[in-house]
């Protein structure tokens, strides 16, 4: 039976046929694997997402987690599956060897994390989460470090967190004021309310390895005072750490996943007799910020290939629904009593599939070429080739986070559409898809944050060489194409025409020198550049399919046809606001509304 989770088939064309993984396995680092390796990963996490993680999507969400004052309570299915995983190894999936890992690719790690943030996103934060905090330990702390709390995360015994926002503060985090004091035996007291943390308290875990920024009394005001903490649920001792559960935040979606309200210091529980929760400095002291930015970006990435996953997986329900759902009569049938036809055969219907096939494809495809630039940031041959992957990851990453999550959120509201009347009901899928999509455009920073990191330091950074090495980027592929001739050469410069015209709206967005009408129109900016970037790719994959025939790659030259078509004209009229410098929204006075 076809998965209506992901598509194997395109997991396999973007993987071995446009990004070549096979050939990493040249590398010193992944040489112990090969394609088989790869394809058992792949058929490992589809069984286990399938058989495991799928089941409770519903019952998670009808039943969400519930606080009765001293512990969160949530169905048993949730701990089966995490256990299963953890068995696996796949938390471990592209961690070092030497800390229980199996030291994947980054880019099949991707493909494999996807089929569970398909199949329960809700259930899948808990050990997401984990790799990104242990992915920062591991770059950022002590070998004992390591071993105390990365270890028991690899294998699926610890969970862990990441703990920014605040209720005064949320993405401002220059507004933070959870405090860690330092004491004698060279651990720190830390006390301050950290809100909407992800998976903050819950019993799926021997214990939950908490990261928390604070800030050290005299440090240096603003971001450059923070520092970063271990703050662990409970001590290596086994002691419980001061951190209280205040209460839960009831969400309209992502229900599985528990976001909580936490005081750290409370006083409910005083290790060693003192106040304050005991927390461990990761790093040096003042540069918890530039640390929690590793954990970050990942997570950011992670954001958007949930936002990929959930799209995808709505789009193929869509599908499968047009083909099964008998409706309606051919435009030019003139006989009443001719049978009905499947509405996949109605344009209209075509089109909407299309749509979300181009916003689900482009955006997997953007999601796994950032996993390839990860996997060159780390194993490429030269420090060139290394610093250029790892610049160009750094301007992709916003767009990674918020095109998906604008984009195939519209997979899934043309999932419901194309349901029509039973898409909107919770007997089908396509409902909850829809909500559990909706956070992403939201948490790890908004549209409005990601468009003012794109414009007003991504694409400037460095004099320009961030908007440098993604022009020079698509520039490649823009030869090639024109090269190859036929339609890749026509697409291609189309997309060559929008690659201009971004470098002189950029340009012109800072030529005045004035930041506040520079970035006025950042989510705008966010927009343009990143349906560019998702054309590109698109062309990227019409480049890879050559003229191979069949019907899967038929479909692929088609959504490639639709995305040039349908959706890269609509950069033209942004690209020109954006060139006016237009003031609308910042001459806008709160009284007028």
């Amino acid at each position: 039976m076809r998965s209506l989770l992901m598509s194997r088939r395109d997991l396999d064309f973007l993987l071995y046929e446009w990004l070549d993984v096979e050939s990493l396995t040249k590398r010193e680092r992944y040489a112990e694997h090969d394609a088989d390796t790869f394809a058992a990963a792949l058929d490992l996490a589809s069984q286990v997402a399938t058989e495991h993680f799928l089941p409770h999507r519903k019952l998670s969400d009808q039943r969400e987690p519930t606080f009765d004052g001293e512990r969160v309570e949530m169905p048993a299915e949730v701990r089966t599956a995490l256990d299963v995983l953890a068995e696996t190894g796949i938390i471990g999936a592209g961690m070092d060897a030497s800390v229980g890992g199996m030291q994947l690719p980054a880019t099949v790690t991707q493909a494999c994390f996807l089929w569970f943030q398909a199949a329960n996103i809700g259930t899948a934060a808990y050990p997401f989460l984990t790799v990104a905090n242990a992915n920062l330990l591991l770059a950022h702390g002590t070998p004992e470090q390591v071993e105390t709390w990365v270890r028991p995360m690899v294998e699926g015994r610890y969970f862990g967190t990441m703990c920014l926002s605040e209720p005064q503060a949320g993405s401002s985090l220059t507004d933070v004021t959870t405090r860690a004091v330092p004491q004698p035996d060279g651990t720190y007291r830390i006390t301050g309310t950290k809100m909407w943390i992800s998976g903050g308290e819950h019993e799926l875990s021997e214990n939950i390895v908490h990261l928390v920024l604070a800030k050290i009394p005299g440090g240096p005001p603003g971001v450059k005072g923070i520092s970063l903490f271990i703050v662990p649920r409970l001590l290596d001792d086994g002691e419980r750490n001061d951190i209280a559960l205040v209460g839960l935040n009831h969400k309209m979606g992502n229900r599985g996943t528990v976001n909580t309200l936490l005081n750290f210091g409370e006083g409910k529980w005083t290790p060693g007799g003192e106040p304050g929760a005991v927390g461990y400095l990761v790093g040096e002291e003042h540069r918890g910020l530039a640390y929690m930015f590793h954990m970050m970006n990942e997570a950011r990435v992670g954001v958007g290939a949930g936002a990929v996953a959930l799209g995808y997986s709505g789009y193929l329900h869509a599908l499968d629904y047009a083909r099964s759902r008998p409706q309606g009569r051919p435009v030019a049938a003139k006989d009443p009593a001719q049978p009905q036809v499947p509405i996949v055969e109605h344009a209209d219907v075509r089109r909407m599939l299309l749509a979300a096939k181009s916003y689900t494809g482009g955006g997997l495809a953007l999601i796994l070429y950032c996993a390839r630039l990860l996997d060159e940031e780390l194993t490429a041959a030269t420090e060139e080739e290394r610093a250029r992957a790892h610049l160009l990851l750094e301007v992709l990453t916003p767009i990674a986070k918020s095109w998906p999550s604008q984009w195939c959120l519209a997979a899934n509201d043309l999932a419901i559409q194309v349901h029509g009347g039973y898409g909107y009901t919770r007997e089908y899928d396509v409902e909850q898809l829809y909500r559990d999509n909706r956070l992403n455009a939201i948490h790890e920073g908004t549209h409005g944050i990601h468009g003012q990191d794109l414009l007003g330091r991504k694409v400037v950074m460095s004099a320009g060489a961030g908007l440098r090495v993604l022009t020079e980027t698509i520039g490649e592929t823009v030869g090639t194409a024109r090269a190859a001739g036929g339609e890749a050469a026509e697409l291609a410069g189309a997309l060559d025409a929008a690659v201009g015209r971004i470098g002189e709206v950029t340009a012109a967005l800072w030529a005045g020198g004035d930041a506040e009408v520079a970035l006025a129109n950042a989510s705008v900016y966010l927009e343009a550049v990143g349906h560019v970037v998702v054309a590109w790719l698109w062309l990227e994959q019409l480049l890879a399919a050559g003229g191979t025939p069949g019907e899967f790659y038929d479909g692929k030259r088609a959504a490639a046809r639709f995305f040039f078509r349908y959706e890269l004209p609509r950069t033209g009229p942004q690209l020109d606001l954006l060139a006016t410098l237009d003031r609308t929204t910042l001459d806008m006075r709160d009284e007028w509304f």
